[in-house]
């Protein structure tokens, strides 16, 4: 697929889209399963707090004690990330086994009774902890004193659990962004089919197959497929009406040339032959160019005339070779037929000896001493036909204009100048090309081949 392919562009457009969602997606998620493990260790501490402040207690001594500690075994293994601490503003009075020789550095804040605080502190090590707080009222030493009961968390479990979380989302989103390619892929491929049908039915209407394209389109389609059937429509009244035109030109024609050979026969009757050969010599040469205007009206007004007709080319090369060379340019040429048996062109015989006649004839008139017929290849390694000759050749910035309608390089010959642009007007209805080269033999080569 090239750059300018639109299922590229859509393909690509995709897979954009997907990691773009896919990326999005992922950091959503990992920050909300964050937030949520979060909320998990909040109320995990808050749970942690009520069974500290229920086994909170005042001994003989007015002092506070922790008779029932919170059970989990962490708040006794030195610095474990869990750890509680009872206080005043300003001695720190009671706290876990975990803290060893640390404390909580309790931030200064307005505590009412009954409120649980959260904060995030340094902690043991510089460690990130997520502590929550409540103050109560103890009576110590006979007085109320305001004390301030925490319990404090390290936050690495989050971070661990996070970093956990989105290395196995990486690989389940990695796994899902290649299902959505593929899914995207193949949703490409579904849209584009009309389009891919779309290119058979015009390759069907060139071909011969068919002579419009079919309307069970999806709608979006179908406007598309209404215009090219429409334009298809106007070129075929078009070629009908051009194909009117030279009918009735050519048959205009006709009733003055009978006229025409009538006139010379009387006067081969009064004894003027010579007169009245002219006089035929003119109405056989109109005569040919009229019906060579109805025949290429006639193949050019049938696309895909060569659907299902093929024609052996060595014979029709032998054939019209035979009849050259009885005549006196041909009979001074040397003919070498290079033309395997087997080899058939997808043209019509009639159409195929008009265009190698003609090429065939100017060949031999411009040929010093040898004709030759050989193979050629077109598009795709598909055969055609190459004539060459050993004459003086065309110079290359004159071949273009010896292509053209009624230009006649060579003005001392016979002629009119329409053979090489009546075997252009076949060989393009065939969807075949003329092309005109040096030969090996130093003269010209003419080679017809498929496009």
């Amino acid at each position: 697929m090239s750059g300018h392919s639109l299922r590229l562009r859509l393909i690509a457009g995709g897979a954009a889209a997907i990691m773009l969602a896919l990326s999005v997606a992922g950091f959503g998620l990992t920050v909300l399963f964050e937030r949520h493990v979060t909320r998990s260790v909040v109320d995990d501490l808050d749970v942690h707090l009520k069974q500290l402040l229920a086994g909170l207690e005042v001994d003989a001594d007015g002092k506070p004690i922790v008779a029932r500690p919170p059970a989990d075994p962490r708040f006794s293994d030195p610095l474990s990330g869990l750890y509680w601490q009872i206080g005043d503003d300003h001695n720190e009075l009671v706290r876990s086994r975990s803290l060893w020789d640390s404390m909580l550095a309790l931030p200064a804040d307005e505590v009412a009774p009954g409120e649980v605080h959260h904060h995030t502190v340094a902690g043991p090590g510089g460690a990130q902890l997520l502590i929550a707080e409540r103050q109560v009222t103890l009576t110590l030493h006979d007085q109320p004193t305001a004390v301030r009961a925490a319990v404090a968390v390290d936050l690495a479990r989050v971070a661990a659990a996070s970093a956990a979380f989105a290395k196995d989302l990486v690989v389940a989103l990695g796994i899902l962004g290649v299902v959505l390619a593929l899914a995207t892929s193949v949703q490409v491929a579904l849209g584009l089919r009309p389009l891919d049908a779309l290119r058979q039915g015009i390759a069907d209407v060139r071909s011969g197959h068919s002579r419009r394209l079919r309307a069970a389109v999806p709608t979006e389609v179908l406007p598309l497929v209404e215009e090219v059937n429409g334009l298809l429509a106007a070129q075929e009244r078009e070629i009908e009406r051009s194909r009117g035109r030279a009918a009735d030109l050519a048959h205009g024609l006709k009733t003055p040339l009978a006229a025409l050979a009538a006139d010379a026969g009387r006067l081969r009757e009064r004894g003027e032959a010579a007169l009245a050969r002219d006089i035929e010599a003119v109405g056989d040469a109109m005569s040919r160019h009229v019906d060579r205007e109805l025949a290429r009206a006639r193949v050019r007004g049938e696309p895909g005339r060569s659907l299902g007709v093929a024609t052996d080319l060595a014979p029709l090369v032998r054939s019209l070779v035979a009849i050259l060379s009885r005549t006196p340019a041909g009979a001074a040429i040397g003919f070498e037929i290079a033309v395997a048996d087997e080899v058939r062109l997808p043209i019509d015989r009639s159409d195929l000896a008009e265009v190698l006649g003609n090429l065939l004839d100017n060949a031999t008139r411009h040929a010093r001493s040898k004709v030759r017929i050989g193979a050629a290849q077109g598009a795709g390694g598909r055969p055609g036909v190459a004539i060459e000759d050993d004459g003086v050749g065309i110079a290359p910035a004159a071949r273009a204009a010896a292509l053209e309608r009624g230009i006649r390089l060579d003005q001392r010959g016979e002629g009119s100048g329409l053979g090489l642009a009546i075997v252009q007007d076949v060989l393009e209805a065939y969807d075949w090309t003329l092309s005109l080269e040096v030969s090996e033999l130093g003269g010209l080569k003419a080679s017809c081949r498929p496009a």
